[in-house]
C-alpha cells in the first residue's frame, strides 16, 4: 500500500501565529464600513480623495471583489484574530497575471486595537504563503505611500525589497509624498521563512 504524501501546511495553510484568513462574509461588511469611516486609515489605502462611505457602498465593493474572485482575478480574505475570531481587517491578492505568475497584495487592519501589534505582518505572511504555495505565483508586489512607515517596516520584515519609487506621487495635506513599489520573489520568500 502506498502512503499518501503529507502536505506541508494541510489545514494550516491560512492559519498563522496571531491570525487566520477566512472568507469575507456579509456580516463582515458592516465592520469594513465602520473601519472605513476612519479618514486616517483610508488615507493609508486610497490615492483618491477620501470620503465616508455607507455600508451599501461597501456591500457593492465586496460584491465586485467576489465577482473578480469568481473570474480568478482577485482573492479576498477576512483577517480574524486567532484568540477570539474577531474580524480585524481584510486583505486581497489582486491583478493576478497567471501567465507571468505575479500579483499584488493589499491589506487593511481596520480595528485600531490590533494595529501595530504584528497582526498585519502575520496576515501578510499568510497571504504570501497562499500566493506561493496555492496560487503558484513567482512574485508578489505591493504599493505603499512613503508616509506609511509602519507598513514599510512590516513588509521589509517579510522580505519585500524596494523596487522603485515614484517621487512626489501623492498630494496630501498640501505636500507631496512618494509612492513605493515593493516586491518579493518566491525564492526570497522560501529563504526567509
Amino acid at each position: 500500500m502506498t502512503e499518501q504524501p503529507r502536505l506541508v501546511y494541510g489545514n494550516d495553510l491560512l492559519r498563522g501565529e496571531l491570525v487566520y484568513l477566512d472568507t469575507l462574509t456579509d456580516s463582515d461588511i458592516s465592520k469594513i464600513a465602520q473601519y472605513g469611516l476612519s479618514m486616517e486609515l483610508m488615507r493609508y489605502l486610497w490615492n483618491i480623495p477620501v470620503y465616508p462611505q455607507s455600508e451599501d457602498d461597501w456591500k457593492a465593493a465586496v460584491g465586485r471583489w467576489r465577482q473578480r474572485q469568481s473570474e480568478q482575478q482577485m482573492y479576498p480574505f477576512s483577517i480574524r484574530a486567532l484568540q477570539d475570531d474577531t474580524f480585524i481587517g481584510y486583505l486581497f491578492l489582486m491583478q493576478l497575471d497567471w501567465r507571468n505568475r505575479h500579483c499584488l497584495l493589499g491589506i487593511s487592519i481596520g480595528n485600531p486595537e490590533y494595529q501595530g501589534h504584528g497582526y498585519g505582518t502575520d496576515a501578510s505572511r499568510l497571504a504570501l504563503r497562499y500566493a506561493f504555495m496555492e496560487l503558484n505565483m513567482h512574485r508578489v508586489g505591493l504599493e505603499v505611500f512613503g508616509y506609511n512607515q509602519r507598513a514599510i517596516r512590516s513588509y521589509e520584515k517579510l522580505g519585500f525589497k524596494l523596487e522603485g519609487t515614484q517621487r512626489q506621487w501623492l498630494l496630501r495635506d498640501g505636500q507631496y509624498f512618494d509612492l513605493h513599489t515593493m516586491g518579493i520573489l518566491r525564492e526570497e520568500w522560501e529563504n526567509n521563512r
